[in-house]
């Protein structure tokens, strides 16, 4: 649907060098973008997808290893086209350990005060309150959109620097009844650009 470009962060240095070597090992080429949930997020790095049939519900896999938690929040946070690791839920994972390979670009829509209030009530609970919402990242998630409930919980890894519109057709597309496209997206290529 169109070119991607996004930058790691050097702060989160284990998901930048295991995503640069995925990348290099071509790993992604041919995967779906398996989970779209429209105004949230899309997903992908399940490479069986490259095979999939349609209409198969997918997801599951991936290289069976995790990555410890690199939490940088406030600095990273799930703004409108961050690039964060997927994880398995708190139960099974109490540290956040990353997924090996599947990653969401964010889309998100725009929370105005009394949202970011309640987030902010979230990550108080999170954090014993130890960690509070700046006014300036409050104001991005108003001017711009995001996930502000990730937040503290997923590491976020790098960010979209050119192709957010892509993201953005990519996260309008019909789902079936598991968030998988009806009509297969995929990564065709991904490399490395230095």
């Amino acid at each position: 649907m169109g070119d991607i470009t996004v930058e790691l962060y050097n702060e989160t240095p284990r998901h930048r060098d295991n995503f640069l070597k995925l990348v290099r090992a071509g790993y992604y080429d041919g995967n779906l973008w398996h989970r779209v949930i429209s105004d949230f997020m899309i997903q992908t790095g399940d490479s069986t997808t490259r095979h999939a049939k349609p209409g198969v519900q997918v997801g599951d896999y991936d290289p069976g290893y995790r990555i410890p938690a690199e939490i940088c929040f406030p600095k990273y946070f799930h703004k409108r086209g961050a690039l964060a690791a997927a994880r398995e839920p708190d139960a099974d994972n109490p540290k956040h350990a990353s997924s090996a390979s599947q990653f969401y670009l964010v889309w998100g829509f725009p929370y105005g005060p009394k949202a970011m209030a309640k987030f902010q009530h979230q990550l108080d609970s999170l954090t014993n309150g130890t960690v509070k919402y700046p006014q300036e990242m409050c104001d991005y998630y108003w001017s711009h959109g995001g996930t502000p409930w990730l937040d503290g919980r997923y590491t976020v890894f790098g960010e979209v620097v050119k192709g957010l519109s892509v993201v953005g057709d990519i996260d309008a597309v019909a789902t079936d009844d598991h968030d998988r496209p009806l009509k297969d997206v995929r990564i065709i290529k991904a490399i490395v650009i230095k």
